[in-house]
């Protein structure tokens, strides 16, 4: 199977079968000298790094409206060599959005902070996936958005409204699996509270808030991908 899934298309997505391989991924069992090398210049380079565990992918396929896949769980520091060998490397990234679409329609983005690997650079409050986000093998999509959203802007997202399944995007760089979450209050609102939320944080993963109000409104810093995701939501797609 291994990564069959058309590119640069918005897919609609009914189920995600993707499971957590207990097994080490082949890329870190192949590259350790230099996952260790390459960790000490990110560390030197920026020491607010941290070496958690993530996942990476081995397969991932689209059937049927499904995307089947495995991943194993990876240390940060072979992620980060990965990011710079990902080409013809046998692995391939996977992470979610929570489209976070506030009462006036406008979707409400972030901004991350400085002493991240992605400083300055806009997209939805999102992570990588973690094995926390795993149930039974099985990824959970969803506990993975709402943990990430609530992580990075002290939103609870548990009980807003969900659109009717997942679509994703599959490009070169990796695939984004996203989900409308619908709430009540104004962009203006939410953002508001994602700010006052930062303030209080004594390490805060993001800058802060981006609201995006028509599909024309794409701010600097804006993440190649978000894009598509901006036009598909204000094309009125669901």
């Amino acid at each position: 199977m291994r990564f069959d899934l058309p590119r640069n298309v918005i897919l609609p997505v009914d189920a995600v079968d993707v499971r957590l391989d207990p097994g080490p991924h082949p890329f870190a069992r192949s590259n350790a000298a230099a996952i260790a090398e390459n960790w000490r210049q990110e560390i030197a380079a920026n020491p607010a790094l941290f070496d958690g565990a993530v996942v990476l992918l081995s397969e991932l396929a689209y059937r049927d409206g499904r995307l089947v896949g495995r991943c194993h769980a990876v240390n940060y520091s072979t992620f980060m060599l990965w990011r710079k060998r990902r080409e013809n490397s046998g692995a391939e990234h996977a992470y979610a959005h929570a489209v976070l679409v506030a009462g006036d329609n406008a979707l409400v983005a972030i901004r991350m902070g400085p002493h991240t690997v992605n400083t300055g650079r806009v997209y939805f409050a999102a992570g990588s996936f973690e094995p926390i986000d795993f149930r039974e093998g099985l990824v959970d999509v969803d506990f993975n958005m709402i943990r990430e959203v609530r992580e990075e802007t002290g939103l609870d997202l548990s009980t807003a409204e969900r659109g009717q399944r997942y679509h994703a995007l599959s490009t070169a760089n990796g695939t984004v699996i996203f989900r409308r979450y619908q709430v009540a209050e104004t962009a203006d609102e939410l953002a508001r509270r994602i700010t006052v939320f930062v303030a209080t944080e004594t390490d805060p993963e993001i800058e802060g808030p981006v609201i995006i109000r028509h599909a024309g409104d794409l701010p600097a810093g804006l993440m190649p991908h978000m894009k598509p995701l901006v036009e598909w939501h204000f094309g009125g797609d669901r």
